[in-house]
């Protein structure tokens, strides 16, 4: 009764209340004591239950950190043995004692979520986490000191690991041991990974194509030697430590070569390493010194040019430029598209060249794969009819409960392969960590095992887009994830070409996200409008400049591609140098059109009604120039007309290289005065072309009454010299007979001084330059 009254809200008495709380706490303690001793049981190690510090949780299980090394093979089969090593190292406070680290097999994993769910786990959960192999593979240590690091290696035959059917199983290295604080068994630290286990090869396997990209940053610049051979300037000679033994690229070939990849190749780099076999120059400072490094450049191509014999080579268009850049701030910029038509042009021209094979050249590859309908645009501006994009970005199920296949049609005959995103991710982080670079091998393989499994009709067709830029350790993990698949048990390759045209999956999305889904961490690094403005500034000046050339191709070639590289995907995440390297280009074509100028004219003073003012044109360059005119301006027409009687007068130039040419303009003055004249070159299009050169022009005309002065004045200067010759032809005659006479024959005072006439100026005539009739 009394609980029921308790039971519907009603009070109990006051010393009930009393006694009903010391019952309570006298069943308690047996309770609270059983679980204290608990631990101290054996059979916490035989059941593989961990057992943590009271008022700890699960924290205990990560006192030792468990790095996983190595897991060989990756894949094994029927009569293998697993091998793990790796490094122990006790993170605690204490030393753990009585240390045992055994392998945990199992569960079997179904489905890529259950996969992902099983790589964010840390720490050891009861249930979750398989019991252990035990017995004689189990690896025993007497003591752990603090922060100690212990390698160890557990070994055992695949046939000891519970392996059923087919699929991915959670592999688990864990050490167990005591403390002294905590002294009983516990588990103290665990590492999982994933073990695929395929016996036998599938009938319905998985295709699997691997872009394996051939991609670096801008190194050469616009500037190129005066030989003939116009040998190229590069900014550095970083490039070459990527070509070199060991480097990045280096890497990229080598290990490439042995495996069944599409090659992703930007002809940017290949025309820069070509050009490296031959004589380069290195920018430093402000000079250039030769590069030293030929030998290496050769050495790659050719091992390149072995590799991607008989493969599948897909070229980006030249310099890899960004598309999503140009297509959110870019191509509102005029003349900014039109550099992706020329750029894929010559993408393909370079790869025929250097690599001697025919690329494909219909692929576009946007940063990550994000795309949205004004990139998609853009792509197919460039010419392209297949955009990689990513799973990310198109609803990368649309409801299945599959993962479809790569090539979805998304409209006016354009296919978006889209790339996996969890196995394009897969090898982001440093790989040049063994346990990192094992951890991402195993889930790789995993991965591609699950899609296999998964409930789909047909066999699907993968993609796999890593980063542009990998690493050489990232390289390595991700040529060791591939050879781990070169028995084809359930995966086969195939080349992008082929997965492009792979029959859609009807049921797959092909709805390409808004631009409001772009990603703002990606958009934050684009190129901003000012970069494309750049650009068309540059571009203008080159369209002047190779106008009036004879030769126009030494420089068109190098602007263009350096215009290119301008725009380049490289340049997001480095403002700073992007504008630094446009600057850089307009600088250098700055200099060049200044070779040729007008030479700077000091005001000119005409003579007479009628007269030529003569402009020189010089020309530095090393070539010559034509389709130029020099046009003469007169401020004012009434005071100075100019040739045929107006304000305004032109001739033509043709200069050689290194010359210069003198132009002579007729002039004829009608009032005396001071006239600006304007002198300007201008292309045969009538583009203004250099600075415009301004001088005056003084007319000052000479009247008949001044003329009879001057002529006077003549007259007089002759009967002076007359009277001068005659006086020193008496003196010389007086000294030959001993006698001096004055002008009226009478003896002159040999002691008379002679006249002063003081010392001539040294100083210029007045300013200006006459010019005669």
């Amino acid at each position: 009764m009394a609980e029921a009254a308790v039971f519907q809200g009603m009070r109990p008495s006051p010393a009930r209340r009393l006694l009903r709380h010391t019952a309570a706490l006298l069943l308690g303690v047996p309770l609270v004591t059983g679980l204290l001793i608990a631990p101290s049981t054996p059979s916490a190690h035989a059941t593989g239950t961990a057992v943590a510090v009271a008022g700890k949780g699960a924290t205990g299980s990560r006192t030792v950190d468990v790095s996983l090394d190595s897991l060989t093979p990756s894949a094994p089969v029927k009569g293998d043995t697993v091998t793990v090593t790796g490094t122990l190292t006790n993170r605690g406070k204490e030393a753990v004692t009585k240390a045992e680290v055994d392998l945990r097999v199992g569960p079997k994993l179904t489905g890529r979520t259950a996969i992902d769910q099983a790589a964010d786990r840390t720490g050891y959960t009861p249930g979750s986490d398989a019991t252990v192999v035990g017995g004689k593979y189990t690896l025993k240590f007497a003591k752990l000191p603090v922060g100690a690091g212990q390698d160890f290696t557990l070994s055992v035959p695949v046939d000891k690991l519970g392996l059923d059917e087919a699929g991915v199983y959670q592999l688990g290295v864990s050490i167990t041991g005591q403390t002294s604080r905590a002294p009983y068994e516990q588990v103290l630290g665990i590492e999982r990974t994933f073990l695929p286990w395929q016996p036998g090869a599938k009938d319905d396997k998985t295709q699997l194509t691997y872009l394996w990209p051939l991609i670096a940053s801008a190194h050469l610049t616009a500037e190129t030697g005066t030989d003939e051979q116009q040998t190229p300037v590069f900014a550095d000679d970083d490039l070459a430590a990527e070509l070199a033994p060991g480097g990045r690229l280096e890497q990229l070939v080598s290990l490439g070569s042995q495996l069944p990849v599409t090659w992703v190749v930007d002809p940017d780099l290949l025309a820069g390493v070509d050009a490296m076999t031959k004589n380069y120059r290195v920018k430093s400072g402000d000079t250039t010194v030769a590069g030293q490094n030929q030998a290496v450049a050769k050495k790659w191509l050719t091992a390149l040019e072995s590799a991607v014999a008989g493969g599948k080579v897909v070229a980006l268009p030249f310099a890899d430029p960004d598309l999503a850049s140009i297509a959110h701030r870019g191509k509102n910029v005029s003349g900014t598209l039109s550099h992706l038509q020329t750029a894929t042009q010559v993408a393909r021209s370079t790869v025929e060249t250097v690599l001697h094979v025919t690329p494909s050249t219909d692929f576009a590859w946007p940063v990550d794969g994000a795309i949205d309908p004004s990139i998609v645009d853009v792509a197919t501006s460039a010419g392209a009819h297949n955009v990689i994009a990513r799973s990310d970005s198109l609803d990368e199920t649309g409801g299945l409960l599959y993962t479809p296949s790569a090539a979805r049609p998304i409209g006016g005959g354009t296919t978006a392969v889209v790339s996996d995103v969890r196995l394009s991710q897969a090898f982001d982080g440093d790989m040049s960590k063994a346990e990192n670079s094992t951890l991402a091998v195993q889930k790789f393989l995993a991965q591609t095992m699950a899609l296999g499994q998964q409930d789909s009709d047909e066999p699907r067709s993968v993609v796999v887009a890593p980063q542009r830029l990998p690493s050489a350790a990232q390289a390595q993990s991700m040529a060791r994830a591939l050879h781990a698949l070169d028995d084809q048990r359930w995966t086969r390759p195939v080349d992008l070409v082929a997965a492009a045209e792979t029959k859609p999956d009807a049921r797959a999305t092909t709805k390409v996200p808004p631009t409001s889904r772009y990603p703002r961490k990606l958009r934050a690094q684009e190129l901003p409008v000012q970069a494309f403005e750049d650009v068309k500034e540059i571009q203008d000046s080159l369209n002047s400049f190779q106008m009036i050339l004879t030769q126009p191709e030494r420089v068109v070639t190098p602007f263009g591609n350096a215009i290119n590289r301008s725009m380049s995907t490289s340049w997001r995440g480095r403002p700073v140098e992007a504008q630094r390297y446009r600057d850089s280009v307009s600088a250098y074509l700055r200099s060049l059109t200044n070779e040729v100028q007008l030479i700077e004219k000091s005001d000119v003073t005409l003579s007479g009604r009628s007269a030529t003012i003569p402009v020189t044109v010089q020309n530095k360059l090393l070539q010559g120039v034509d389709n130029l005119v020099l046009r003469l301006t007169s401020d004012n027409a009434t005071r100075l007309r100019l040739n045929d009687g107006g304000a305004v007068a032109e001739q033509p130039i043709r200069t050689a290289g290194g010359h210069s040419q003198s132009v002579k303009f007729a002039a004829a003055a009608n009032v005396n005065g001071q006239v600006q004249v304007r002198a300007q070159l201008y292309t045969t299009d009538g583009r203004p072309y250099g600075e415009e050169m301004t001088f005056s022009v003084k007319v000052s005309e000479v009247t008949p009454a001044v003329l009879m002065v001057i002529a006077g004045g003549l007259l007089l200067l002759v009967l002076a010299g007359i009277r001068m010759y005659t006086r020193r032809k008496r003196a010389a005659a007086a000294d030959a007979s001993g006698t001096a006479e004055d002008d009226n024959g009478e003896p002159e005072q040999p002691s008379d001084p002679t006249p002063d006439t003081g010392p001539e100026s040294g100083a210029p005539s007045g300013p200006g330059e006459k010019v005669d009739r």
